[in-house]
């Protein structure tokens, strides 16, 4: 995994190294563990792996490479990104009845980003573009996986048209800026 620099799969891993799919399962959790105190992480999504920074090291790194920080995300964007990482496998017009706002060039711009990636289509009517979040949308924003997404309070829960996004920090503020 540490060469690869496109996620793998546990098959693949398996594959390359010929033991069973569970030696690797167990191997996996085992790094998983003894990477924790350190500054790499396992990143999982669906099936998908990756070996990542840990967050709280990203300054660090980005001060040793002289990286310049990462560019901020508008409004538009992390709301585009926070009802597409709840509702993995989700439409533009299904975004769009969500924010009450068309989010075409906010989906152009995070495809382009490689936050998100076009993962198939509906079954509904037109065949709608499906969108889901990708292993970059979880290194950018240093979660291990989907799971670790902070649940929605119960009510908002319940009523997936009407999330009430709480979008603090130093953001921007037209969605032309994406």
């Amino acid at each position: 995994m540490f060469v690869s620099s496109l996620p793998v799969t546990p098959g693949q891993l398996a594959n390359a190294l010929e033991v069973p799919d569970r030696q690797i399962d167990e191997a996996l959790a085992s790094l998983e563990s003894s990477l924790a105190p350190r500054g790499i992480r396992l990143l999982r999504h669906g099936r998908d792996l990756l070996l990542s920074t840990a967050p709280d090291a990203a300054a660090d790194v980005e001060r040793f490479l002289n990286l310049e920080s990462t560019a901020h995300l508008s409004r538009a964007a992390l709301e585009v990104l926070a009802i597409a990482a709840y509702q993995q496998s989700i439409t533009r017009p299904q975004i769009d009845a969500v924010r009450g706002v068309n989010s075409d060039s906010v989906l152009r711009t995070l495809l382009r980003y490689g936050l998100l990636e076009e993962a198939g289509r509906s079954e509904g009517p037109g065949r709608p573009i499906l969108y889901s979040t990708t292993p970059a949308f979880l290194q950018h924003f240093g979660l291990a996986s989907l799971a670790a997404l902070p649940p929605l309070p119960q009510e908002e829960a319940n009523k997936p048209d009407q999330l009430d996004l709480d979008l603090d920090g130093d953001l921007m503020a037209s969605e032309e800026d994406v």
